[in-house]
């Protein structure tokens, strides 16, 4: 089975979605825990409600630095931001594949809640497609 880091800047929409997708999606060969370079402390409510309309387990997904990463085995490396994509990440051990998936944040949208629930569908959509393409 090979680890997965899902990295973006605050650690409370895209990357705790894109955990959840690789987790249930491809179970058996990857396990994947994500984190943020400042992270927020907390899990956006709407990330939740997204995985959870759409079939997806979400486990305990908590907001967490990559620091807590540093140092162990990684094999692959997912950034689904920009700004952390442009940030110099902690070192991992091992060698470790990086991809970035350049996703939207949704949290930045204001709006109505379909507004907003639709911006949430649109970076989950965006990130099962990039696991389906290219993980599966």
């Amino acid at each position: 089975m090979r680890n997965v880091l899902v990295l973006c800047t605050g650690n409370s929409c895209r990357s705790v979605m894109a955990e959840a997708l690789i987790n249930q999606l491809c179970a058996g060969h990857y396990h994947a825990v994500s984190a943020g370079s400042k992270p927020t402390g907390y899990v956006h409510p709407k990330s939740i409600e997204t995985l959870k309309r759409h079939g997806i387990e979400t486990g305990t997904p908590c907001s967490k630095s990559w620091d807590e990463f540093a140092g162990q085995d990684i094999d692959l490396v997912i950034t689904v931001c920009d700004a952390a994509a442009a940030e110099t990440c902690p070192v991992f051990m091992g060698k470790h594949e990086k991809l970035h998936w350049s996703t939207p944040d949704p949290a930045a949208v204001m709006g109505s809640d379909d507004e907003v629930n639709a911006a949430f569908d649109v970076a989950f959509n965006m990130l099962k497609q990039r696991i389906e393409s290219e993980l599966l």
